[in-house]
């Protein structure tokens, strides 16, 4: 099937433009929501006809399945536009586009040869149109990756080929229709989801090598080795109401900003590095006779010398660790263990799982969960959240801090402001208008490879790539 002509694509952008006109619904949010999927049509549309969004019979596809999606969230009557797009692919079939899923995944392993899965594993999400993020390093997997089911089962399947892979600890997320309709290219709601590294956008992944699967800085320290005991979601509760149990939150701060459990301490860390000097601190841990000492309640360090009489110091019994998917705490657990804790439980599967098997009736978990993807927090049962993302900083901020004097869209937030310099600031500014215009950070033509043209103008190049 030929590719439509050039006064298609200048079609579909009237179209796009009709969507625009319409009378709003009473819901403005739907409304905010329509309106930008039809302005990056529109957009689109005017830019190229090269732009595989019109020009590739299959692309159209999703610009009609993109339509139905305009016309649900705006609550707006324009049956007639659908007619419209059809005939811009009279020969296209109208089936629904596949749902999408989001799986988080990771396994520690000894996996010296990593390095040789990367162009495979990368060629294979391409093929499949799987987007996201994928660490590689000696010591296993860590990855999120977002497409559709059958595609994601593939490329999950093809890592557990590998034997010291197989056995992956998964979590998987709902995908909701905009987050759908960003994957399949209709709309760039944000810088995150137009040009950074996030699983909902949805030309791109990025399988990298790295020293570590999550940075501790401590390359001795393997949970291959040893690890603390896993307690599941309906254990976990139990565990952490007990008045012996000391409940640790893994996460950096700004992750525990958005919600944590109750009665969880907060070792107030800006990176995981840090984790290991906080518990030294915390739990005043020195090494004695070449061995590492037992770990104390912080403040009873010297309780035997007040008090002769008590054979030991007062002992720390058991630690209970969380983070968002769980594989913060087996490092974490396997440090504590080679530090001389005796019991170390961590929650299987995260706060993700928590609240994916937990009722919120029966939780302990107060606020949200903060995660690194375009939905920025999520809520019981893995919805969207209602945190929004600096683009400074990339760190969570309320529609409150969104209100203070300090907020300035993709540039800064009370949280960065006074950590920016002016000259940072300013060049912040540049990206972000450079969003604003193109609706891709860098403009256009960014991260696509030239292709030539098949006219006659063969010594020239265009810098439309088939991904974009």
């Amino acid at each position: 099937m030929q590719s439509p002509p050039l006064p298609h694509c200048r079609r579909a952008s009237l179209i796009a433009r009709r969507m625009l006109s319409l009378r709003p619904p009473q819901n403005p949010n739907s409304t905010s929501k329509a309106h930008s999927a039809a302005r990056t049509i529109s957009k689109a549309a005017q830019t190229s006809s090269n732009l595989p969004l019109f020009s590739n019979p299959n692309n159209l596809q999703r610009s009609i399945t993109a339509h139905k999606y305009l016309s649900r969230v705006s609550g707006t009557q324009i049956s007639s536009l659908s007619t419209e797009m059809r005939e811009l692919a009279p020969e296209v079939d109208d089936s629904e586009e596949p749902s999408l899923v989001v799986v988080s995944f990771y396994k520690f392993a000894d996996f010296p040869d990593h390095a040789d899965l990367r162009k495979p594993l990368k060629d294979l999400c391409e093929e499949e149109r799987v987007s996201g993020g994928i660490i590689l390093a000696p010591e296993g997997i860590n990855g999120s990756i977002c497409g559709t089911r059958q595609s994601v089962e593939k490329v999950l399947g093809f890592i557990q080929s590998d034997s010291r892979l197989n056995g992956l600890r998964q979590i998987e997320s709902p995908v909701s229709p905009e987050e759908e309709a960003i994957h399949h290219g209709h709309t760039s709601s944000s810088p995150l989801g137009a040009g950074e590294d996030a699983p909902f956008r949805w030309d791109h992944v990025r399988v990298k090598l790295k020293k570590e699967i999550v940075s501790l800085g401590m390359p001795t320290v393997s949970p291959i080795e040893r690890v603390g005991k896993y307690v599941s979601p309906k254990d976990w509760n139990g565990l952490i109401t007990d008045p012996d149990t000391v409940v640790i939150d893994v996460r950096n701060m700004y992750e525990i900003r958005c919600g944590k459990f109750k009665g969880a301490t907060d070792p107030c860390t800006t990176a995981f590095r840090e984790f290991p000097t906080w518990v030294d601190n915390m739990f005043h841990i020195e090494k004695s006779n070449g061995r590492e000492s037992e770990p104390e309640v912080a403040g009873l360090k010297d309780s035997t010398k007040d008090h002769p009489e008590d054979p030991e110091p007062k002992m720390l019994p058991r630690v209970a660790m969380y983070c968002t998917g769980g594989i913060r705490c087996e490092k974490a657990s396997s440090f504590l263990l080679s530090k001389g804790f005796k019991e170390v439980y961590h929650l299987e599967g995260g706060i993700l799982k928590y609240l994916e098997e937990i009722p919120e009736k029966d939780s302990l978990w107060e606020g949200e969960c903060f995660v690194f993807d375009k939905r920025v927090s999520v809520e019981h049962g893995l919805v969207q959240g209602s945190f929004k993302l600096c683009y400074g900083c990339k760190q969570p901020v309320t529609d409150a801090d969104m209100e203070a004097p300090e907020w300035e869209e993709g540039v800064s937030c009370p949280y960065c402001f006074s950590t920016k310099s002016e000259e940072e600031k300013e060049r912040a500014r540049a990206r972000q208008r450079q969003f604003r215009s193109w609706g891709v950070i860098g403009g256009p033509h960014k991260g696509r490879k030239p292709i030539r043209s098949n006219d006659n103008d063969q010594g020239k190049v265009s810098q439309l790539s088939k991904s974009i």
